[in-house]
């Protein structure tokens, strides 16, 4: 498809466009009291171009799975995007001094309160992955025609998270994805590393393996082409180097530094009274492109998943949940042509492997880089698209929390599985030994954690985590553990089970993943000393079954004991200890891993760090004295 260079007139809509966008940015900052007026600036004729004459919107409709993406991953020119979709219609343009408010949805960085944004941004280095997530599913599972843009600062153009994305999207040629850097030169404190250094940024992203493009970002002209030579470039991703100015326009503001964040104040009448004069047509207005019938994206079903067959196993059948896991995975797999898998090169580990085997074109492999790892399943699962299970080491999260953090903002519905959790894993050592996961999961606004202790369990808690909204993690242990549940065991979030009581119980023990074994290894060897423990498997950490735990304490006359292969703060036992906080006449003995761990056979290290079933009953003498 040959270029064709649009009118004059088209032209200069489009440089008045920017002017006012720059207006509108002022104004809003001068409203709230805050904001990056000069950030947006230097945006203003990319999000013209990109507005109005590139990006295909519905407007009535903003996340219509047809429509092209738009992801702002320098979230902080939030002011500017606002303007660009109020000049496009969507409301009215005097909403824009509502900026920053309280009852407010224009928010200081973007968030999907707003029905045009689909992720939040604002936490840089993260936009890439989203819209690299976006684009694979695009390409590759709707196979339709439209497009992902993402605008990046220069700024954060240092962190790693943005060329573990690259990397991936130049991989996997992503080529309907266009990345647009924003090289306005100047950071939030100083210049930036590169500042003006055009060709450091163009040989980096072409050794990415991205067709990469120096513009002047100012230039209307030279942004329209670039952005059709990124449309019609087959097999490798684009990326738009764009030279820009921070307070472009701005009299005695433009390019100088310590200007970040701060609206104009006194200055703003003055420079809007300057942009004003170069507005050719003050009453312009343009109307995005709209979505093409041709290419459109599939309908979609990702409700009611299920296990393609129930799970098949024997009491006493020893499986790890980590196997389980995989096996639960395939069967909803069957069952649902949107279930994908992504992993960090350990699917051999975590047993994602499993759905590649009968599906690998559902499999997302994102190699060692769990920033990018997240970041694109959180872009996967956007607008509904697919039911994304993403699985490491449970460890390896912790490197990409920022990552679920945000997605949690973003209000995603992925599915984290952590497998080798705790120093029951062995020999590996401590760098691998997931024992902040709980802790990490829990402080997630809405998280759901599942810590399944069998193999029915673990199934179940993934057809589960398949349907539940919002952020889930599914905790999978490296050991395996017998099969304490029927076939036909039904689950529910929220709800614990009591596996072992007797009437003279004198104490609970709860206990999960391999604790739970360990409480009843124990509750085996106090019965011969005449002491009765009943014990409670929570299934879930995050919603705890308060209730059960409460009523079954009472009952074994407020003595607990909790046991977890996991630190200290934040995991089981704290969440036990919160439970009962308002309650009268508890006693809560909590045994943890009190120490960073060591190589070793697993059972040694379990007993090394006091959580094994000779600690249990240790425990339980020791509360039954008080």
């Amino acid at each position: 498809m040959s270029y064709h260079k649009p009118e004059a007139k088209t032209v200069q809509d489009l440089k008045d466009l920017a002017q006012k966008l720059r207006i509108h940015s002022i104004t809003s900052t001068q409203a709230s009291k805050s904001g990056h007026p000069t950030s947006c600036a230097s945006l203003a004729e990319i999000m013209s171009v990109l507005f109005f004459q590139q990006l295909r919107l519905n407007i009535k409709h903003p996340r219509d799975p047809s429509s092209d993406r738009f992801i702002l991953s320098k979230g902080h020119a939030a002011p500017i995007l606002y303007a660009a979709w109020a000049e496009a219609g969507l409301f009215p343009i005097e909403d824009l001094n509502n900026l920053r408010k309280i009852d407010s949805d224009l928010e200081g960085h973007p968030t999907p309160r707003l029905n045009f944004i689909d992720v939040g941004t604002g936490s840089l280095g993260q936009g890439v992955a989203v819209g690299a997530g976006m684009a694979y599913v695009g390409k590759n599972f709707d196979k339709a025609d439209y497009r992902t843009y993402v605008v990046v600062g220069d700024g954060e153009s240092a962190e790693g998270s943005v060329w573990e994305s690259l990397h991936f999207a130049g991989h996997y040629g992503l080529d309907n994805l266009c990345v647009i850097f924003d090289v306005n030169r100047l950071g939030q404190s100083e210049a930036t590393s590169l500042q003006h250094k055009l060709d450091v940024y163009r040989d980096r992203l072409e050794a990415f393996g991205f067709n990469a493009l120096v513009v002047d970002g100012h230039d209307v002209e030279e942004l329209c082409k670039a952005f059709h030579c990124a449309t019609v470039t087959k097999s490798k991703p684009t990326a738009i180097i764009a030279k820009t100015f921070k307070g472009k326009d701005f009299p005695n503001i433009e390019d100088l530094d310590n200007w970040h964040g701060k609206p104009l104040g006194d200055k703003a009448d003055e420079v809007i009274k300057h942009l004003k004069g170069l507005i050719v047509n003050s009453k312009v207005q343009m109307t995005p492109k709209s979505v093409g019938k041709d290419g459109m994206a599939p309908n979609v079903d990702i409700s009611n998943v299920q296990l393609d067959s129930p799970p098949k196993y024997k009491l006493g059948d020893s499986v790890a949940t980590r196997l389980a896991y995989g096996t639960a995975l395939a069967k909803i797999g069957k069952n649902n042509d949107r279930v994908i898998a992504l992993d960090g090169d350990t699917k051999n580990s975590t047993f994602s492997d499993k759905l590649k085997a009968i599906f690998p074109e559902r499999y997302i492999e994102c190699f060692i880089a769990e920033q990018n790892l997240v970041g694109v399943a959180v872009g996967a699962a956007c607008r509904r698209r697919t039911v994304a299970f993403v699985s490491t080491f449970a460890t390896f999260f912790t490197r990409a929390f920022d990552q679920i953090r945000m997605g949690a903002i973003s209000q995603t519905n992925v599915n984290f599985v952590g497998s080798h959790c705790g120093c029951s894993i062995g020999e590996d050592g401590p760098s691998q030994m997931g024992l902040e996961d709980v802790a990490m999961f829990r402080t997630i606004p809405g998280s759901t954690i599942f810590y399944p202790s069998d193999a029915v369990s673990t199934e179940r808690a993934v057809e589960l985590a398949a349907n539940t909204k919002g952020v889930c993690f599914i905790r999978t242990s490296r050991p395996n553990t017998s099969v304490i549940y029927d076939n036909d065991e039904s689950f529910t979030i929220g709800k614990g089970k009591v596996v072992r009581q007797k009437s003279s119980d004198e104490v609970l023990l709860i206990g999960a993943g391999i604790t739970l074994y360990e409480c009843l290894a124990a509750a085996e060897q106090l019965e011969k000393s005449c002491i009765t423990a009943r014990v409670i498997d929570p299934f879930t950490v995050k919603p705890l079954d308060v209730e059960l735990i409460i009523e079954q304490g009472k009952q074994c006359g407020g003595r607990v004991v909790v046991v977890e292969d996991h630190y200290q703060q934040g995991g089981l036992g704290e969440a036990v200890l919160s439970a009962l906080a308002g309650e009268r006449n508890f006693v809560v003995k909590h045994l943890f891993v009190p120490t960073v761990p060591r190589s070793g056979p697993p059972t040694v290290l379990i007993d090394m760090f006091g959580i094994s079933a000779r600690h249990v009953v240790t425990a339980v003498n020791e509360i039954l004295k008080l």
